[in-house]
């Protein structure tokens, strides 16, 4: 047996916010709509992963989601500038990824990262 995907199940209330959040600041297209579930995608190719942590490293919360991109100070730059409310500022860390925390709008914590 192998596991193909895995696919986290957000709850979301708003898909208009899920929207903003998901395909206009980071960019992933919408590939399923059914008006109950949205799903967004990106095509870049990803291996399966799970993390369990005890904490988020560097003394922060767990992030609910984290998700890899390939430059986080644009993408830093944009959240900032459409008004996502940041909770762990932009900072390079010792273990070789430059990140922040962004509050999705529906109170998720994103780890949003580069590898350095």
């Amino acid at each position: 047996m192998t596991v193909l995907r895995i696919i986290p199940n957000l709850p979301a209330a708003d898909p208009d916010a899920a929207r903003l959040f998901y395909h206009d600041l980071l960019g992933l297209d919408v590939v399923m709509d059914h008006g109950w579930i949205l799903t967004f995608a990106s095509e870049a190719a990803t291996v399966p992963q799970v993390s369990v942590a005890s904490e988020g490293g560097s003394g922060t919360i767990v992030p609910d989601l984290s998700i890899e991109v390939d430059d986080v100070d644009a993408l830093y730059h944009r959240a900032t500038t459409m008004g996502f409310g940041i909770l762990y500022d932009l900072t390079d860390e010792p273990w070789g990824v430059r990140r922040f925390y962004v509050r999705d709008p529906f109170g998720k914590v994103i780890n949003i990262l580069s590898h350095q």
